[in-house]
């Protein structure tokens, strides 16, 4: 733990730290009443991962004024103070939960303008918005905004409050460029170009484009480009480059359907120019930043005891944890194509999980010149950036696995790095498919039997064993799971009914709830004694740390995984020496480490050597990865990329664990 705190302040700089706090703790109006001032404290402590303030009550001071202060409820001063509902003494000590004030909108005033959408934006202030940065987010000069709200000043305006921003008026003309020398001519970038529009445009190749404009992978508004005067011409019929989902490959056109991923590995070496990256990640900064908490654990008449403790020195916010690895991760795959020529700008943030907090950096702009975004981790959150992605044309990755895969839906720009559940179900189908003669028991605990993800997935499991069926007797059984504390004595027994002692078991519990997989594998072993069973898991079922591996093991148990590391490959091998090197440490196999290495890898050297076209089909580039594999396809062209390729693994009673390929085989 020393060496993961001592690296979160070498990966947060005292800078970037600093500004990671005022960006997400902007500050909160001040409220109270005029005859007994509350002074709020700046005190902070956390209290089983909720941070507190540490008020200590004053003379005079009332509930409802302290409440007012800290912008608060009644409800819940008393809630996390409940003496202070029966009695509030000066001296007394409250903790009052963090929260964000917002200012009160600002009344329209007698006399004030009507409002002209047609000439004017009426813009909210949000926290963080400054003059500066509104004035970057709607394309007018600062010196505009101000002088269309007089006597306002805009930096220190209460959230909320409504401005006034004047709308550009925007002329479209026809330029004609003149060659200057017989080298090249200049071509001011507008909004709506790509490289493969303006490469059009001029009658030249996107080759040519990137070769004369190195270090410009996609243009932004207002670049200026160096266009080649010796493939110049006019054009009676143009031959479009297709922008849409589709390629050019020796004069044949193919679709994205038709596009196969190379069987050999894309070879990733001499990189050129200049990418910047954004990684979205809760580092979760504030609650690092508490060396304290509160034990209240101690009562004394009656009233319990506030002892300060502090926390040791490496201690840190354990959610914060998983993400600081995979920041390690995208780190150690920036230096490996920083070695290759890559230039690699590379921004963080720290998100938490307000959404709030990624919606305010959204509109400040930033984002904007950003060529990938790697997070944020929440779904409410990837909802704002997925949008926002989408209309600026900039490819966003979700690099944890989310609840399903619906935030797909019209966000062409979002790749799902890790496989759903669907996916999952799709692998489980096609491996039943291939087992006959067998007894299958279907494990689930949708009660009303309305989750769609759970019946469709029986149907599809029906169908399939149906039509691979030697004849019409097929043994398909239908298991509600009830938990042994519901009914303690026929759990297992409802199980043991379920299962044939002349076939083969095939289990698939179709749920990903922990209690589910954990009391239902270690029922399932104490039947295998006596019965033979094969279960078939989720990827999840991976991760249950609270079961003895030795079940698995026992069971045979089948699953289907996003990882798998071979630790004798020369490239691990390379990985965790860089890892121990920087980090002192080395991180485990279920470490989001790798998987930070490994987007963070393909993504940008996708970018780099195919520009567009990556983005477009992704199938095209396949690098070596040290991990996973990256398998993307989607449902329609208006969709986003999901990650189809998963593991099959196979626990053997040698404690070995082997990859079976799709037949079953050994690989």
């Amino acid at each position: 733990m020393q060496i993961l705190y001592n690296h979160l302040k070498y990966l947060i700089s005292d800078r970037i730290l600093i500004f990671l706090i005022v960006l997400f703790f902007p500050g909160i109006v001040m409220v109270s009443l005029p005859q007994v001032p509350v002074e709020r404290s700046n005190d902070k402590v956390i209290i089983s991962g909720t941070i507190y303030y540490i008020h200590i009550v004053k003379k005079g001071e009332t509930s409802y004024s302290i409440a007012r202060a800290y912008g608060v409820t009644l409800d819940e001063l008393y809630r996390n103070n409940p003496e202070a509902k029966k009695v509030l003494k000066e001296g007394q000590v409250l903790k009052i939960p963090v929260v964000e004030t917002p200012a009160e909108i600002r009344e329209k005033k007698p006399g004030e303008p009507q409002r002209d959408e047609s000439r004017f934006f009426y813009h909210k202030i949000r926290p963080g918005d400054t003059v500066y940065s509104l004035a970057r987010y709607y394309g007018v000069s600062a010196e505009e905004i101000t002088a269309s709200n007089p006597g306002l000043d805009i930096n220190k305006l209460p959230v909320d409050t409504e401005i006034i921003i004047p709308r550009r008026n925007i002329s479209v003309t026809t330029e004609k460029f003149e060659i200057s020398g017989n080298d090249y001519i200049e071509h001011l970038v507008v909004k709506g170009e790509s490289m493969a529009s303006i490469a059009e445009k001029y009658n030249i190749t996107v080759r040519e484009l990137r070769r004369e404009n190195r270090g410009i992978i996609f243009p932004k508004v207002d670049n200026i480009l160096r266009i080649p005067v010796t493939r110049v011409a006019e054009k009676e019929q143009p031959d479009k480059e297709l922008e849409t989902d589709t390629l050019n490959v020796a004069g044949v056109i193919q679709t994205e359907a038709d596009i196969k991923m190379p069987s050999e590995i894309t070879p990733v070496r001499n990189l050129r120019g200049t990418i910047n990256v954004a990684v979205l990640l809760p580092f979760y900064t504030a609650e690092n930043s508490a060396r304290y908490e509160i034990d209240s654990s101690v009562v004394v008449k009656g009233k319990p005891l506030y002892r300060f403790s502090k926390y040791p020195e490496e201690w840190l916010y354990p959610p914060s944890i998983q993400f600081i690895e995979m920041y390690q991760g995208i780190l150690l795959a920036a230096d490996t194509l920083r070695s290759l020529g890559l230039r690699i700008n590379l921004h963080t943030f720290d998100t938490r999980s307000e959404p709030m907090a990624v919606e305010k950096l959204i509109s400040s702009g930033t984002l904007k010149e950003m060529d990938l975004i790697i997070g944020p981790v929440y779904s409410s959150e990837m909802q704002y950036v997925a949008k926002f992605a989408g209309e600026n044309e900039i490819p966003v990755v979700s690099p944890v696995p989310l609840k399903n895969n619906y935030i797909l839906k019209d966000n062409p720009f979002l790749f799902m790095a890790i496989p759903s559940v669907e996916i999952a179900q799709n692998y489980i189908v096609k491996n039943i498919g291939q087992l006959k003669q067998c007894n299958f028991i279907f494990i689930h605990n949708d009660e009303t039997r309305s989750d769609p993800t759970v019946t469709g997935f029986r149907d599809r499991l029906l169908n399939e064993i149906r039509a691979n069926a030697d004849n019409n007797n097929i043994s398909f059984r239908e298991l509600f799971f009830i938990s042994r504390s519901a009914l303690p004595a026929d759990s297992i027994n409802r199980l043991k009914q379920s299962l044939s002692p002349q076939m083969e078991n095939v289990v698939i519990i179709a749920s990903e709830d922990d209690p589910v997989l954990s009391e239902t594998i270690i029922d399932l072993h104490t039947l295998s004694r006596k019965y033979k069973i094969t279960l078939l898991g989720y990827p999840v079922v991976r991760e249950l740390f609270n079961l003895d591996p030795k079940l698995y093991f026992d069971l045979g148990i089948e699953l289907y995984s996003h990882y798998w590391i071979d630790y004798k490959q020369p490239d691990v091998i390379a990985f965790l020496r860089k890892y121990r090197e920087k980090y002192l440490t080395e991180p485990n196999q279920s470490s989001m480490a790798w998987q930070g290495y490994d987007i963070m890898y393909y993504f940008v050297s996708g970018i780099t050597l195919h520009g567009k076209k990556f983005i477009k089909n992704p199938l095209i580039h396949n690098p070596d990865l040290i991990q996973t594999r990256f398998y993307f396809k989607r449902k329609s062209e208006n969709d986003g990329f999901e990650n189809n390729h998963l593991f099959l693994l196979k626990y053997l009673n040698s404690m070995d664990i082997i990859i079976l390929n799709q037949n079953n085989q050994k690989q």
